[in-house]
């Protein structure tokens, strides 16, 4: 029987949080074809459902992918457009990791129609789920708050320079998210210590921009961690218990704000 595509936990509040970066299998018909880096899985929001377990007690709904990014990226738009003009970004059925390392062995990379088959099977499942979940949720409390949960490693040389900060909340500059709610959550951010911008580098991949829709009762915004603040970001990319549980305290005071009028 074929693995679930996704699991969704369905919640009692009008917050859906989306982790679509979490999934680590790698279908062995695109394994096999793939290079020993590839097989790291360096890329993946390494245990961001594990740090955000206090959402379930807060009565969220929650889903999550069971297949890599490297098999495609269920945040990135379905036509393979950049969400960054002009800048390093990886795509849709990426054949690079975010450091520029091959993922395929010379000439296996996917064509279109290989492309088009994994947007028909994994894409397009998440976001028919995404999307019948916001619209259970609004029509319980005529309001919805998606939430975009995702990890990076701190130092991405060929996507950012320097160190990023902790927080790197993106509303589409304002687009997805009242302005007053972002920068609610962004002092908040700043309020710990750490470091916090508000549409930086990451200003919300295709989920936030698709989704996000303030005057229609959907608000959205992306979360991008750095994974300092809660795991090695080493291999073998290990969970830092008393890290994360500080980070964990912080992000439910996020999230419960987020959701508060």
């Amino acid at each position: 029987m074929p693995e679930a595509i996704y699991t969704l936990t369905q919640g009692s509040m009008p917050l859906l949080i989306s982790m679509p970066h979490v999934g680590t299998r790698i279908p062995p018909a695109i394994a096999t074809r793939m290079t020993p880096t590839a097989h790291q899985l360096d890329d993946t929001d390494w245990h961001i459902e594990r740090l955000y377990g206090f959402a379930r007690t807060l009565g969220a709904s929650i889903l999550v992918p069971t297949y890599s990014r490297y098999v495609i990226d269920l945040n990135r738009p379905p036509d393979g457009s950049s969400l960054y003009p002009g800048q390093n970004t990886t795509g849709l059925c990426p054949h690079t990791t975010f450091d520029g390392v091959p993922l395929y062995a010379a000439g296996m990379e996917p064509d279109e129609a290989e492309t088009a088959q994994r947007l028909a099977q994994y894409w397009r499942p998440y976001h028919a789920a995404l999307q019948d979940e916001l619209a259970r949720l609004q029509a319980r409390h005529g309001r919805v708050f998606l939430w975009e949960a995702h990890s990076i490693r701190s130092h991405v040389p060929r996507l950012f320079d320097g160190e990023l900060p902790v927080y790197n909340f993106g509303t589409v500059g304002g687009q997805s998210c009242a302005p007053a709610r972002s920068a609610r959550l962004l002092a908040l951010a700043q309020a710990t210590g750490r470091s916090a911008v508000l549409d930086g580098r990451f200003k919300g991949g295709y989920i936030t921009r698709a989704y996000g829709r303030p005057a229609q009762g959907v608000q959205a915004i992306q979360l991008e961690l750095a994974q300092r603040s809660y795991m090695e970001e080493q291999l073998p990319y290990a969970y830092n218990e008393a890290a994360a549980a500080e980070t964990a305290l912080e992000l439910e005071t996020l999230v419960r704000a987020f959701i508060d009028d």
